[in-house]
């Protein structure tokens, strides 16, 4: 039975993050979205204080031995913040999740700025290399790039050239044909950077002010989204970009930044050019 695209994260009842950012972009890209929620968590774990925190591991082994008698085969899967036990439930279930040809796309949701996000240690940095030898397509940031490479974190800005460098590392470790280095803080500019079968190359957008959350998520899922209407891996990566700069330029201030951007206002924009 074929499905289309699956994600595989948490639900975060307050912040546009994770579940929350994924489902309602990739649906309005007529994607039929399909999900596999690996815990329900009061807010995001970022400036909200102790958020509650509900492991679905347990249910999610139910729903995936569900799913192997329905024999659903998925077109893409979208992995993003998980948690260490639906972790090691996933790279349990690979075969149920994936075929030689799904669209395997894992964005290791896990720590940024030189620091892992409350909740992470090194074992689950441990068990997420091992998913990243699996990924189709991979989107770490700088901070989740240098944990996967077991390299010394850093919090200051890096040299495009050592970051390009840095993603070629990555790419080759985990046998990728395809990565992506996001968020690369340049100064007065950001920066993406892809690698495709060897060769690398730079998107940049000027950096507008502020630190909202869950800019990744927004990315990963306009750039799948770009990826499953057939738009070449740097073409989906550019538009991936621009979106999230119209976003954050429409999104009113002054905003409490832990609740993201409002993104729906730039969400014609991305419709328009998929």
């Amino acid at each position: 039975m074929q499905a289309d695209v699956l994600i595989i994260q948490d639900l975060s009842c307050v912040g546009q993050v994770s579940m929350s950012v994924a489902l309602p972009l990739l649906a309005a890209a007529n994607l039929r979205p399909d999900v596999l929620p690996t815990a329900l968590l009061s807010t995001h774990t970022g400036g909200f204080g102790e958020n509650t925190y509900l492991d679905l591991s347990s249910e999610m082994s139910h729903i995936l031995q569900h799913w192997q008698k329905l024999q659903l085969r998925f077109s893409a899967v979208y992995l993003g913040y998980l948690g260490a036990r639906p972790l090691d439930v996933i790279l349990s279930s690979l075969s149920v999740l994936k075929t030689p040809e799904t669209l395997f796309l894992v964005d290791p949701v896990m720590a940024d700025h030189g620091k892992l996000y409350r909740g992470f240690d090194m074992n689950y940095v441990a068990q997420m290399r091992k998913l990243v030898h699996h990924a189709t397509i991979a989107t770490p940031n700088l901070t989740e790039a240098q944990l996967l490479l077991d390299e010394a974190l850093t919090t200051s800005p890096l040299a495009i050239a050592e970051a390009r460098q840095l993603l070629v590392r990555f790419a080759t470790k985990f046998k990728l044909e395809t990565a992506i280095l996001t968020g690369i803080d340049c100064g007065d500019k950001i920066a993406v950077i892809g690698y495709e079968m060897g060769k690398t190359w730079i998107l940049t957008r000027p950096k507008l002010a502020g630190n909202y959350f869950g800019t990744g998520d927004l990315f990963a899922s306009a750039f799948l989204a770009g990826i499953m209407k057939g738009k070449a891996v740097k073409a989906a990566a550019d538009l991936a970009m621009e979106f999230i700069f119209q976003a954050i330029k429409l999104t009113p201030t002054p905003r409490d930044q832990r609740f993201g951007v409002d993104y729906a206002r730039a969400l014609p924009y991305l419709l328009e050019k998929l």
